[in-house]
């Protein structure tokens, strides 16, 4: 790129003069980069320092005294932090204005001892014109500067030129690829890294869109979904702190191995309290890894319907005896009457409460028919402290526990739901409407484990199980009367020690009622199921089935949500075949889309082929243009044996420094059924600093994966190698052929199909 304005006006290459100017000006950068990390290493100091203050206090002094020090504990823990996160790439960017003011953008804000602005947070509405300035529209900028650093170091800078006639003679530097593309040909880590320094246009739009209603973006493979996802998340907190802060956020993503692969991402953007977590994890206290044995099983308990399948099954645990229950109590002849029990659960239900709560009114109600009926059948009026004690007693007798458990019976959501799986009469009674065919796919045996189809379900039935919550209400009642008085001490504290800046009112007292250090909001809202989020991001949301989309709209009752996806690349049985389709029903219609167009992580002639294949698949694949040309970028491999020959290719990559120095990535893609075979073929072939790979390490960390295409969804690699292409479905063919940034090679044994072979052959 010498000698071209990137975004702006072409300009001749002056030679060696550029050169001196252009070391002057990294000079002069530095300086700048120097005082921002020198403020950033005081402001660290500082925090530490107020930090050790309020540990040398020591549990002593009353328990609000003690509250307040542990929750300024955890204040000045979490900033730092949020210090230590921002530590690379600190300052990225330079606009010159108009007006003749230089702004220096960063990951997070930064003022001087005056309080005077040295760094402009990237999402403050000061740093917008960094992303969305052109030549045709400007926004007031003259200049835009990218900051090229390693550790503290500036070691090159780029110019992009808006307005080339108002800089007057001052000179223009650039070199090398230019930001945006020396970051998507640079060596994958393992782990993603943000793009805050190279956000575009379209992708900044998508970003500071309104926080209200649901926003779907939908984009093929490599057009940023998941960065554009991570970043909208940051800037929403940023934005709404006040809205945010106290609800929080939840992340939810397609599977750990992703979770791993973007979990510094958000850290590095100045944000830590995003509750991160998988469908299969959405549920405190369960974790459901396992997969349903066949796609007819995951559709079904992905359906709709299933809603009220659990339902029906809640409502058969709520059962008219078949007799009246003769019974005596101390010597008195009673009845346990079925238009009594009737009665009993009718209103119970008009409580609509769930079946748990319900039960409470079911069973008091009960108690009392039976309390009566003994004072009459002994001819006595019971007093207050007479009938307190009949009702214990008729309460601990084993013949009526029995019959109105039997009658309303207590419930856990896992109780329920293993039960319709193992037990043909409950799954018959509550999904009347299937085939016998279909309830032989839904059964399984007693204690086995959960499925991530199962969560949706087990969720359904937490919801209208509930639990009694007597003892819930009277704490809500005292814990609200207990944040009122925090609050108002939380405002006189602030006014004290003068750290309104750091935080609210609101959040020290929620410090102060959480215990301090105990638990911050994200870990609060983890561990609680009832918890509604400010706002949610859902990422390979194509994935989601109809009873998915229930339980994540449980959490957000404002319909606040990102949605990220690629209705092309579904793999789920009961995924997304059309955004519309899928979202129209559970948002009401209320839902805006819009659209990622450009591929930048997979080389052109690897996306088309991936495209065509698609296409001749006919999956909805989305428009998209290729933003990087790469040579040598899509190989074909025949063999005989294609575990050794895709080891043998591996080991070529390796050799010639895919993976050097502790960077770079290869992936070896094939259906499960080959992975054992893979793996031993690449023992025989890799040098020992690869064989962790397939030693069952941390894959992501591991120069050399082998994986099956579903684990590979999310993720990205330089080099991907992709054994018997045609074994795959099309959709898992998509998205294995789209994870490269350098280089795609395919391995098989026989020919291929006409689709694939021309997809390749196209390009």
């Amino acid at each position: 790129m010498d000698g071209h304005v990137r975004a702006g006006r072409a300009v001749p290459d002056p030679g060696g003069p550029v050169s001196a100017s252009r070391s002057s000006e990294i000079l002069s950068e530095q300086e700048v980069v120097d005082r921002l990390y020198a403020r950033l290493d005081a402001l660290r100091a500082q925090t530490r320092g107020r930090l050790a203050k309020v540990r040398r206090s020591g549990p002593s002094g009353s328990p609000q005294n003690r509250s307040e020090r542990d929750a300024f504990a955890t204040l000045y823990e979490d900033r730092i932090a949020q210090l230590e996160a921002v530590e690379d790439r600190l300052c990225f960017g330079r606009l010159d204005l108009t007006d003749g003011e230089v702004r220096h953008i960063g990951r997070i804000g930064l003022t001087d001892d005056e309080h005077s602005s040295i760094l402009t947070d990237w999402r403050a509405p000061a740093a917008q014109a960094f992303y969305r300035a052109t030549a045709v529209h400007p926004d007031g900028v003259l200049r835009r500067r990218h900051l090229v650093t390693r550790a503290r170091q500036v070691v090159s800078l780029e110019d992009e030129v808006l307005d080339l006639d108002a800089l007057g003679d001052e000179q223009v530097h650039l070199s090398g690829e230019g930001a945006l593309f020396a970051a998507m040909a640079a060596q994958r880590t393992g782990r993603m890294n943000d793009i805050v320094a190279t956000i575009q246009a379209e992708q900044d739009r998508i970003i500071r869109s309104d926080l209200a209603g649901a926003l779907v973006v939908q984009g093929g493979p490599g057009t940023g979904k998941t960065a554009v996802a991570l970043h909208r998340a940051a800037y929403l907190l940023y934005a709404h702190r006040r809205v945010l802060e106290r609800s929080g956020v939840l992340l939810v993503g397609p599977s750990s191995a992703f979770l791993r692969y973007i979990d510094q991402v958000l850290p590095s953007l100045g944000e830590t309290g995003v509750v991160a977590t998988t469908m299969g994890d959405l549920l405190p206290g369960v974790s459901a890894r396992a997969e349903e044995p066949t796609d007819l099983a995951a559709r079904l308990k992905g359906d709709a319907s299933m809603a009220r399948v659990v339902a029906r099954a809640v409502r058969a645990r709520q059962r008219i005896p078949e007799h009246d229950v003769p019974f005596r109590l101390e010597g008195v002849d009673l009845v346990l009457r079925r238009d009594d029990v009737r009665e009993a659960a009718a209103r119970a239900r008009r409580t609509n409460k769930p079946h748990n709560v319900a039960r409470v009114t079911f069973v008091k109600e009960m108690l009392s028919r039976l309390a009566t009926q003994y004072g009459r059948a002994t001819g006595v009026e019971l007093e207050q402290e007479d009938r307190r004690m009949v009702l214990d007693d008729l309460r601990a007798h084993r013949d009526v526990r029995v019959t109105l458990n039997l009658a309303w019976f207590p419930l856990t959501p896992q109780r329920l739901v293993e039960d319709l799986w193992a037990k043909p009469h409950r799954l018959a009674e509550a999904a009347p409407h299937l085939s016998d065919a279909q309830r032989a796919a839904l059964a399984r045996e007693p204690g086995s484990p959960w499925t991530v189809s199962d969560i949706p379900l087990l969720d359904e039935a937490a919801e209208l199980l509930g639990e009694d919550d007597q003892a819930e209400r009277a704490q809500a009642k005292a814990d609200a009367a207990a944040r009122a008085r925090d609050l108002e001490y939380a405002q006189e504290v602030l006014k004290g020690t003068g750290a309104g800046a750091l935080v609210s009112a609101e959040v020290l007292a929620d410090r102060f009622a959480a215990g301090g250090t105990s638990l911050t909001t994200a870990e609060r809202a983890a561990a609680d199921r009832t918890w509604t989020y400010g706002h949610v991001v859902v990422d390979e949301a194509q994935e989601l089935t109809a009873m998915a989309w229930r339980s994540l709209l449980r959490r957000v009752p404002t319909r606040s949500l990102t949605i990220v996806g690629d209705v092309a690349q579904t793999s789920a049985a009961g995924g997304a075949r059309s955004w519309r389709t899928m979202l129209d029903a559970p948002l009401r219609g209320a839902w805006r889309l819009e659209e990622l167009t450009v591929n930048y992580r997979t080389p052109a002639v690897v996306a088309d082929a991936a495209r065509s294949a698609a296409l001749a698949a006919d999956l909805p694949v989305s428009p998209m243009t290729s933003a990087r040309e790469v040579d040598d970028a899509l190989h074909v491999h025949w063999s005989r044996d294609v575990a050794r020959e895709a080891a043998r290719v591996v080991a070529t990559e390796v050799r010639s420094g895919t993976t050097a120095d502790g960077v770079g990535r290869i992936a070896v893609v094939a259906e499960p059924r080959r992975t054992a075979s893979l793996r031993a073929a690449l023992r025989d072939v890799l040098p020992d600093a690869s064989l962790r790979a397939v030693r069952g390490d941390d894959e992501l960390d591991a120069p050399v994966s082998v994986v099956d295409p579903r684990t590979v969804k999310g993720l990205e690699y330089d080099v991907v190698v992709l054994v018997e292409p045609d074994e795959l479905a099309p959709s898992d063919l998509y998205v294995a052929m789209t994870r490269p940034t350098q280089r795609l090679h395919l391995v098989h044994s026989h020919d291929l199909p006409a689709r694939i072979a021309e997809a390749v052959a196209a390009p």
